[in-house]
């Protein structure tokens, strides 16, 4: 549904949905993390899905396939998203990767993945944006640049992020809602994907985060 009332719009989902009683929303990665993780954060589900859950992807509007710009999109608009999703789904759990987290379900226990808070996110983009200008022989700062997507939105990496979103990201924090848990990288050994210079896949690693889950959804500790 559409935050202002509007006619309600469509989003691509990826689904392994066989109609079972686990059901687990995945909220993804953003933005250049989205690609980087992307295969990985399929190659969960698949496991997933041969251990008996229901796996839920749906896109972010603004992001992949949607039709939706996205500098017009708002962090509370994301959670809104993800919330109405999960109720239209009938989700029972939630997997939050990365800045996901900030948009995870809070009504739905399960797990952040090596979450991100949002001053993190705009760092990251920000150094990345002022190293590719300096290359380019440009002079620009973080605070010049972040004075810019207050007051007009920027394009980081190729991505277009509204004023509202640049706003919101400055302070948002993941929390951790009742049933809710961290899953630190550490636990599934090697750094993460989201640190190599392009999308890749690890197939260990995205072993052990499903059987971590697995585990967790048997009633052992994750």
């Amino acid at each position: 549904p559409a935050p202002d009332g509007t006619p309600a719009g469509e989003e691509l989902l990826i689904a392994f949905d066989r109609g079972r009683d686990l059901r687990l929303l995945v909220c993804p990665a953003w933005f250049d993390e989205a690609n980087k993780l992307r295969r990985f954060t399929l190659e969960v589900m698949r496991r997933l899905d041969r251990a008996g859950v229901d796996c839920l992807l749906p896109d972010l509007p603004g992001c992949n396939e949607s039709l939706a710009p996205l500098q017009f999109q708002t962090l509370e608009g994301w959670r809104s998203h993800m919330i109405a999703a999960a109720e239209a789904l009938r989700a029972t759990h939630v997997l939050a990767i990365r800045a996901g987290a900030l948009v995870a379900p809070p009504a739905l226990s399960g797990w952040h993945y090596a979450a991100q808070s949002g001053p993190k996110l705009l760092r990251g983009m920000i150094r990345a944006r002022t190293i590719a200008a300096r290359e380019a022989g440009w002079d620009e700062t973080s605070e010049a640049l972040m004075a810019q997507g207050r007051a007009e939105g920027l394009t980081l990496g190729g991505w277009a992020i509204g004023p509202a979103m640049l706003a919101a990201l400055e302070a948002a924090e993941p929390v951790l809602a009742p049933g809710q848990s961290e899953l630190a990288q550490s636990a599934l050994g090697g750094p993460g994907l989201w640190l190599r210079a392009v999308p890749g896949e690890d197939a260990g690693q995205a072993d052990r985060l499903a059987a971590r889950i697995v585990q967790s959804l048997a009633g052992a500790p994750a």
